[in-house]
């Protein structure tokens, strides 16, 4: 017994040492990864893009690579990256392949320099110049962009603490492609005056409408001059004759109205037809409807007025005529057409007071023709003037308290 104890101490001893020697030695090497190559190409992934977009990026300094997602524009990804939302061009000015700052894709890949950042006039140095190209750039603004002006110009961030911008838009181009307004002398005189083209068919020809992304032909090719790439702006007619709302007789009518719907881009032109692709749109798109040729919309920036209160004062009274698709309301964001125009001073970028007028009894009778009634008028909320001609104007309700409803007043 005292033998086989021995035994099998010597034994765990030797077990234990064995299990010492080999926890204490160091384990064999790890195969060390690659390190990435400073400055090596990123390929960017095969995706479906209107641009020529490079199929390989390299980056240098303190850029970043931004692979576009659903939903970004240059506009947001200045704010996010730079600070100022309005210091877009200093990312499109990285990626001049991208042809038309409106118009980016999912996987399109964008350069941003991550050194600098957007600061105000108040901050910058009285060295730094504005940056190059805005006012080249200042025609070509994307839907999210406004006025490039010195004060956005970009400084290293070391130098300068970051200042965010983040201004709301009156106007931008979403409602551009919503807008409804009145051709005066008619739609049809209107198209003819623009030289526009028809819609005449559809690839897909069990399909009454369209939406983005589908393809469609125009009754205008190399007889009209057209070339592809040639972008137009889609038009349809809403509702004939507009009347105003004292009119109950409907003696004179201001026009048709007209609604803009998207924009196509042509992709192929034939002698006298061409087929075309609808690149963005904000409403349903049929056969029939007029496009003409489309002009950069211009970017509104919201200045509320605060000479708002009760009862509000009224001048040059005007009243809404139409709300947007025939509503009988139009509410915040909603565009509305009143019967004032250039004739009566309105200018785009005008903010008008929206009004509406109560009456009340101050005496006490059971026949309503007898009673005393007293007037007043209550703030509803503002609009701002996007597009005039000489006796109407298109407006967008910005602030609202309440629907606007034709007859509501607006006033200066």
């Amino acid at each position: 017994m005292p033998q086989r104890n021995w035994l099998r101490a010597v034994l765990m001893v030797s077990c234990a040492a064995m299990a010492g020697t080999a926890q204490d030695a160091p384990a064999p090497e790890a195969p060390k990864a690659e390190a990435p190559v400073p400055g090596g190409p990123i390929k960017v992934e095969a995706h479906q893009s209107r641009w020529d977009y490079p199929k390989e990026i390299t980056l240098t300094g303190e850029q970043k690579l931004h692979i576009v997602k659903p939903g970004d524009t240059f506009w947001g990804l200045s704010s996010h990256y730079l600070g100022n939302p309005r210091a877009w061009a200093q990312i499109w000015d990285l990626n001049k392949w991208v042809k038309d700052p409106h118009w980016i894709y999912p996987g399109d890949p964008l350069i941003v320099d991550g050194s600098r950042v957007a600061i105000g006039k108040a901050e910058a140095p009285d060295s730094v110049a504005p940056a190059a190209d805005a006012k080249e750039n200042a025609d070509l603004a994307p839907q999210e962009a406004v006025d490039i002006t010195p004060d956005l110009t970009a400084v290293p961030a070391r130098t300068r603490s970051l200042t965010t911008v983040r201004e709301e838009l009156a106007y931008s181009f979403q409602d551009f492609l919503q807008l409804p307004y009145v051709a005066p002398k008619g739609a049809e005189a209107a198209y003819r005056d623009m030289n526009a083209m028809q819609i005449v068919g559809t690839k897909e020809l069990t399909r009454t409408y369209m939406a983005d992304g589908e393809t469609l032909y125009l009754n205008g090719g190399q007889n009209r001059g057209l070339k592809a790439g040639d972008r137009f702006l889609i038009l349809k007619t809403v509702q004939k004759g507009l009347y105003r709302a004292d009119d109950t007789e409907r003696h004179t009518s201001l026009g048709d109205v007209v609604q803009q719907v998207g924009v196509v881009r042509v992709t192929v032109v034939n002698p006298k037809g061409a087929v075309a692709v609808i690149e963005r749109s904000m409403d349903a798109v049929a056969v029939g409807d007029h496009v003409v040729p489309y002009t950069e919309p211009s970017n509104i920036v919201l200045k509320l007025r605060t000479d708002v209160e009760e009862p509000v004062r009224i001048r040059d009274m005007g009243s809404v005529l139409y709300a947007r698709d025939g509503r009988r309301q139009g509410g915040g964001g909603d565009m509305i057409i009143v019967d004032k125009g250039s004739a009566d001073g309105l200018q785009v970028g005008d903010i008008l007071l929206a009004v509406r007028t109560r009456s009340y009894p101050v005496t006490e009778s059971r026949v309503e023709s007898k009673r005393e009634m007293e007037k007043t008028n209550h703030y509803l909320g503002q609009v701002i003037v996007v597009r005039v001609n000489d006796t109407t104007a298109t407006c967008r309700v910005i602030r609202t308290l309440s629907e606007l409803n034709p007859g509501d007043i607006v006033t200066r």
